[in-house]
């Protein structure tokens, strides 16, 4: 059997007990707790036997009153353990959890953006919330359940025997059929249970896709498709789930079946030998009947733990391979990039994002600092892949990066990647006030600057306009705000930044009119003083710019000015210029 689907995976049980370090006065306490709740359960069928044969039986009720008084402690300490014990079993879940979702969330944001591009968010969604929660019930729902349960049952078989070892004989026959049923049922269900997760993440990751892209679902007509496509991933879900419900339903009435079988036995067996020979006593045989639902009860409730078990395990494997996953960002810089020029150096690059297909080849470019310059070339020429090479998000092939003539690796990433603002055409937003997105709840930047900031930027007037002004809520994605708006948005939050580098990745090429001449102003103003990248299909503007590189197919094909470029009639961007100058001469005239 692999170890994917092996029942007790012993090694990832170990992983998680490493995180109940820091807890180990709760732990204890459930621990006592647990056996507390076993001692004083099994105690109770023992004073309920000599109540029968010393009291009731014998007509004779001294001590009656001591033995009902011990009666009635035993279960106020048995409810005062169960108390204690769900309450700090499920304190130490959640603490672990949280502990654990803290390091995966930690874990998973310097993930290089390769990781990103492979991965379905659903999946890690259901990764940091959803299988956080199964782990939770492994210590809350099933490994104190669990220990609970067997170490009720060992002291109630201790009981037993020590009390009448002829009918602890007849109950114990039956325990190696139910251990049986219990060891097949085990296996089974974490094969099902595996499936079911496999589901669960599949069910996240469709919806959370198809909700993020409605607008492309209603505007190719996709709705009837995509929810037969939805009805089959369900349909596999309730499959998955069918199974356990299937296993369920055929152990729990075989293991019923033995209990009862057993019960009878020890009343017929008991019966006959308290009116025949008296080998048992009424009290005894009283006790067996109060003590054999506790024997097989906990069996049951093992089976039935060991399923919420077998979740969490099967969700924490899941977790840890995730935590396992080597995809992070070497930072072995230590160098402090929040005093530079601003002078960059691209020397022989190559990047890939898949092996065998190059998006950078033996790239070679100078960038002076304080300069501006744009990057022009066909989609899928390499542009903004350059660009986030600077920042790191991904590993270069071969070749090396320069900022001020010191290798960006040798750069701690946080310090790089601070010193350089980034602003793209796809504006992410969070659902928070405009406060919060400019400032990313960073507290060393006042309300006072980002609004002098605005003001210079000539963008305080719109966002003093909107309802509540900074404190307006943007909503999911910043849906309260236009396009244009949005990018305004973005642009302040790259200037409050002051970096030495900026970058404008298409950062106009979907701008609404009402919002073009306030981005204009707002880049003529963010790009004074600082090194600046613009990437652009609207060569207009970026005409102004210091130098024009143009790129095709990952190289480097025309460097200049806006007019020593269109001097070449047969290059490059002669022919990107009057290409554009055709789209819009034809969009004047229709």
């Amino acid at each position: 059997m692999s170890s994917k689907t092996k029942v007790y995976n012993f090694k990832l049980f170990k992983r998680l007990l490493k995180y109940i370090k820091s807890y180990r006065y709760i732990f204890v306490i459930s621990i006592i707790s647990v056996f507390g709740l076993s001692v004083f359960g099994a105690l109770r069928p023992v004073v309920l036997e000599k109540i029968v044969d010393e009291n009731l039986t014998a007509s004779n009720y001294d001590f009656f009153l001591e033995y009902i008084i011990l009666m009635v402690a035993l279960l106020v300490l048995e409810v005062a353990s169960n108390y204690s014990f769900i309450f700090n079993a499920g304190l130490l879940g959640q603490s672990v959890v949280k502990d654990i979702r803290v390091k995966l969330f930690d874990h998973i944001q310097d993930f290089k953006m390769k990781y990103y591009d492979k991965s379905s968010v659903g999946i890690l969604i259901t990764r940091t919330v959803t299988d956080m929660e199964r782990i939770a019930d492994i210590f809350g729902q099933g490994l104190f359940m669990i220990i609970s349960d067997i170490l009720k049952m060992l002291i109630v078989a201790i009981v037993m025997i020590y009390m009448n070892w002829e009918l602890s004989l007849i109950v114990f026959l039956s325990l190696p059929f139910i251990l049986l049923a219990t060891k097949i049922f085990q296996k089974y269900m974490k094969l099902a249970f595996d499936e079911v997760r496999n589901e669960v993440a599949n069910l996240n990751s469709f919806v959370q896709e198809r909700v993020t892209g409605m607008n492309v679902l209603q505007l190719f007509a996709r709705e009837k498709i995509e929810l037969e496509k939805f009805k089959q991933i369900n349909e596999r879900h309730k499959k998955a789930w069918l199974k356990t419900v299937w296993y369920n339903s055929i152990f729990f009435p075989v293991a019923e079946i033995f209990s009862s079988l057993t019960l009878g036995l020890v009343v017929w067996y008991g019966g006959m030998n308290t009116i025949l020979d008296n080998t048992a006593s009424i009290g005894e045989l009283t006790a067996f009947i109060m003590m054999i639902p506790m024997l097989f009860r906990p069996l049951n409730q093992i089976a039935n733990k060991f399923n919420t078990l077998l979740m969490g395990m099967v969700a924490a494997e899941r977790v840890f391979n995730i935590l396992d996953t080597d995809s992070l960002i070497q930072d072995r810089g230590s160098k402090n990039a929040d005093i530079i020029d601003g002078k960059i150096k691209y020397e022989n690059v190559n990047f890939s994002y898949n092996e065998g297909e190059k998006i950078i080849e033996d790239l070679n470019l100078e960038i002076n600092p304080g300069s501006k310059n744009a990057i022009v070339g066909a989609t899928g020429s390499g542009k903004s892949t350059i660009i986030k090479l600077l920042n790191r998000f991904y590993e270069l092939d071969s070749g090396s990066i320069y900022i001020d003539n010191i290798n960006i690796k040798d750069y701690s990433i946080s310090s790089l990647r601070r010193n350089i603002a980034f602003v793209s055409q796809d504006v992410h937003l969070f659902s928070d006030t405009i406060l919060n997105n400019i400032t990313l709840q960073n507290n060393n930047i006042s309300f006072l600057r980002v609004k002098d900031a605005a003001k210079e930027i000539e963008i305080d007037d719109f966002i003093s306009s909107l309802p509540n002004g900074y404190n307006y809520n943007v909503k999911e994605r910043g849906v309260g705000l236009s396009t244009g708006q949005r990018q305004l948005i973005s642009f302040l939050r790259a200037y409050i930044k002051n970096p030495q580098i900026l970058v404008l990745d298409e950062a106009t090429s979907s701008i609404d009119t009402d919002s073009e001449l306030l981005i204009q102003k707002a880049i003529e103003k963010i790009t004074e003083n600082r090194t600046s990248i613009i990437i652009a299909h609207r060569l207009s503007t970026i005409m102004k710019a210091d130098n024009i590189i143009v790129m095709d197919g990952g190289k480097i094909v025309e460097t200049g000015t806006h007019d020593d470029l269109l001097k070449n009639i047969n290059g490059h961007y002669q022919k990107l210029y009057q290409a554009q100058l055709k789209k819009e001469n034809k969009y004047i005239l229709n």
